[in-house]
């Protein structure tokens, strides 16, 4: 008999646990699916309009061209290794006041760096921020996740009215639920790569603001021509949204001038195919940061950059995806100190504004300070 009792109580506490993980189980799925910052799907609709746009869309994924891997062998070392300081500032990050609210030509070409990837670009006399996360983690939630280690200069409310919101993909450190919440209002138009529209719109963004693009397509507004292209990386905000959502780089031309922004991307033949549609570019915003050898697919190591930009023939260069997040095992400043290096060897012209400060392309030389050198 007390075999028996014993028996049934070890049973019991089995169905009690059982129903406590089923139960956790399915808050953890309600939070996902219910949660907005975890971003919208798509519709049936949408996936044959995808598959109809883009030569990369196939069972409902995106995928880069030829083989990709997210993860590669670990034991696979870094050998160039410069920096010896840790993956976080032990000192302040120096931030500047921003210019960018002075009178701006069509002629004129400026860039405010906010760290990372977030930046306003200043082009044929618009405003173009891209990629911007304000908020103090790169996460869905206000609790975990990585925490920036600087401060931005100024608040989504001291930004100026936005013309074009671009963002690169659906990572949580290039779009940010938080920041677009309170842009919204300032903002007069999206434009991002295929998929991307559907978080914006469960975010409420009205439906008409927003353009999605496949790589290779084109969009014109007010004479400044905006390029969806190639860049090799992956997507997705939640568990089961890997490659739900396209990646691309970008490209800025307005008869004057012509930008490359890079969004994340690894080393690959895209450069090539870029510069053969495009030509030579004036001015290149690369990542070059967030690398390890165990994932060489998806960012690019300082140098290969560096290789990027050359192949892009660009007259000058900076390097982005630093500054405000550490995503990688290696030093804070690794990947500026490791870019500048290959990029001076190679006689090019890297611009290294401080967080805040606005680089004016006709003044390049004011945005060359390598002032990172003076915090351990």
């Amino acid at each position: 008999m007390k075999h028996f009792l014993k028996q049934h109580k070890l049973a019991r506490a089995a169905v009690v646990l059982a129903a406590m993980l089923l139960s956790l189980i399915l808050a953890i799925l309600l939070f996902l699916r219910l949660w907005p910052a975890f971003g919208g799907r798509a519709s049936r609709g949408d996936k044959e309009d995808y598959a109809a746009r883009a030569e990369n869309y196939r069972d409902g994924k995106f995928y880069n061209d030829g083989d990709f891997q997210i993860m590669w062998e670990t034991e696979r070392k870094d050998d160039k290794v410069i920096s010896s300081k840790g993956v976080k500032p032990e000192g302040e990050i120096p931030t500047v006041t921003p210019e960018y609210g002075q009178p701006l030509s069509e002629e004129e070409i400026r860039v405010t760096w906010f760290g990372h990837s977030s930046m306003l670009l200043q082009m044929h006399g618009m405003n173009i921020l891209i990629d911007p996360i304000f908020s103090e983690r790169s996460s869905p939630v206000a609790f975990a996740g990585a925490k920036r280690f600087s401060t931005p200069p100024v608040t989504v409310e001291d930004l100026p009215h936005i013309d074009i919101l671009i963002l690169s993909h659906d990572h949580y450190d290039h779009m940010d639920y938080k920041t677009i919440k309170k842009l919204d209002e300032k903002v007069d138009r999206y434009i991002v790569p295929l998929g991307v529209e559907n978080h914006l719109e469960r975010w409420q963004v009205d439906t008409g603001k927003i353009r999605n693009m496949a790589w290779w397509e084109e969009t014109e507004i007010n004479g400044l021509t905006i390029g969806c292209t190639p860049a090799r990386h992956y997507s997705g905000r939640s568990l089961d949204d890997q490659f739900a959502t396209l990646w691309a780089s970008w490209v800025f031309w307005d008869g004057n001038h012509q930008v490359y922004e890079s969004g994340d991307s690894g080393y690959g033949e895209q450069f090539g195919q870029v510069h053969d549609r495009y030509g030579d570019f004036d001015f290149v915003l690369i990542d070059c940061a967030q690398y390890d050898a165990a994932w060489p697919e998806v960012h690019m190591f300082p140098e290969e950059a560096v290789k990027a930009v050359e192949i892009l023939g660009a007259d000058i260069a900076m390097p982005i995806h630093w500054g405000a997040f550490s995503l990688a095992y290696h030093a804070w400043d690794d990947s500026v100190e490791r870019f500048v290096a290959a990029g001076e060897e190679a006689g090019m012209q890297i611009v290294t504004p401080r967080i805040g400060e606005t680089v004016k392309l006709n003044e390049p030389g004011n945005s060359m300070e390598r002032w990172w050198r003076d915090i351990p």
